[in-house]
């Protein structure tokens, strides 16, 4: 590493400040700081002691989230060649999902990273690591087959409006990755919803159906798999949304490591089965409901994206509500509204991207008013005091 350091010395020497390419600094200095820690710490005044910085939460979330992505690669490969019958290895399965996913990967960096080099080079600024996760996010949250094009055009549509328009890495005000896939959703909506987008090739091939359980509530068919099979995830859905237990395992890290809030990812299932409860007691109230409202409300919490938006994008430190109780309030309604949107949108059967996005909307309000209430209590509590010295007086 010493070498490298020495190399990369030597090679940063043009753009440094003065020097013929101090205009492309930044981009040079992302290269830099990938591989060793940031040059720039606070030098004055109070500051917190601690290694942890921007990068290191950026690369805990990845590592978080390989478990889903590797589990969704085989998946994709799985869902293929178990519909059509034909016998297959765990490393075709794998290889298959791969050569699906990593070109999506690729050009979700490529795009994004490219964009976020240029805006750091024109505004002047360093590179910030955000991109690391929302990068890697994109692919997985989209179905296997959308054309590569559509990707690159939703990472455009979330970098530079979802984000640069805002002001950068810190300033949106909505989740990056979910403004990509709400884009492609309202742009593209025969290549992000319908049964043949969840499969490999399933608009192809006439014996493979790419029906998701939500999909098949929707429609009022049988869903025609164990509770066991939506909570390890062998089921159709988006690349990295299926197996809920590889989302415990990320959600157990970002937990552990405090870089995800479990407050949020804790009231937001709280808020779940709360309104799949609700409907599920309609029955017993006399009203008629459906095959989604009669579905497990325990069920609800593990099938769909609903556990992977919770965990990984609910949780975003830069668009989720930063009080404490503002993070209760705000992670129970994402998950209550995501429920109440996936039932009674027959035509939309899953509801966590509009509930995410909804609720990041509102999250500086959530804020203000537990801040404002905080400070109501605390005048009350100092005129209550001021009272009895008077009185004691």
């Amino acid at each position: 590493m010493e070498w490298i350091r020495q190399r990369l010395d030597k090679i940063k020497q043009p753009f440094q400040k003065g020097r013929k390419y101090e205009k492309f600094a930044p981009a040079f200095n992302a290269l830099d700081t990938f591989l060793f820690t940031p040059n720039h710490t606070t030098q004055k005044g109070a500051h917190i002691r601690d290694a942890v910085d921007l990068k290191r939460t950026m690369i805990t979330v990845v590592i978080a989230l390989i478990p889903a992505l590797i589990f969704g690669m085989w998946n994709g490969g799985y869902q293929y060649y178990s519909q059509l019958g034909e016998s297959f290895t765990f490393w075709d399965a794998l290889g298959h999902g791969a050569l699906k996913i990593i070109p999506m990967i690729a050009v979700s960096y490529a795009v994004g990273l490219g964009i976020e080099f240029a805006f750091a080079i024109f505004r002047g600024h360093e590179v910030n690591e955000g991109y690391l996760v929302t990068g890697l996010l994109i692919p997985m949250i989209m179905p296997i087959d959308i054309p590569l094009w559509m990707v690159a055009l939703s990472v455009v549509f979330a970098v530079l409006i979802g984000k640069e328009a805002f002001g950068g890495t810190g300033m949106n005000i909505l989740n990056p990755a979910l403004t990509a896939r709400a884009f492609a959703f309202f742009a593209y909506p025969t290549y992000m919803s319908g049964n043949s987008v969840w499969v490999s090739n399933a608009s192809e091939v006439d014996a493979v159906s790419g029906e998701t359980i939500l999909g098949k509530l929707a429609a009022g068919s049988e869903v025609g798999y164990s509770s066991m099979d939506m909570f390890y995830g062998v089921i159709p859905g988006s690349i990295a949304e299926t197996s809920a237990l590889c989302i415990l395992a990320g959600a157990l890290l970002l937990v552990l490591t405090k870089v995800g809030s479990w407050r949020i990812m804790l009231s937001a299932f709280i808020g779940a089965a709360v309104m799949g409860l609700i409907f599920n007691a309609l029955p017993s109230m006399g009203l008629e409901g459906n095959d989604l409202t009669n579905f497990p409300w325990y069920l609800h919490l593990i099938v769909g994206g609903l556990a992977f938006g919770v965990v990984f994008m609910a949780t975003d430190p830069v668009s989720a509500a930063q009080t404490m109780k503002g993070k209760w309030i705000y992670g129970f309604l994402i998950g209550f509204l995501s429920i109440m949107i996936r039932v009674f949108n027959p035509a939309y059967p899953e509801g966590v991207m509009l509930g995410i996005l909804l609720m990041n909307v509102f999250a500086p309000t959530i804020d203000h008013y537990v801040i404002q209430a905080n400070i109501k209590r605390r005048k009350k509590r100092l005129e209550n005091a001021n009272t009895q010295v008077e009185t004691a007086v």
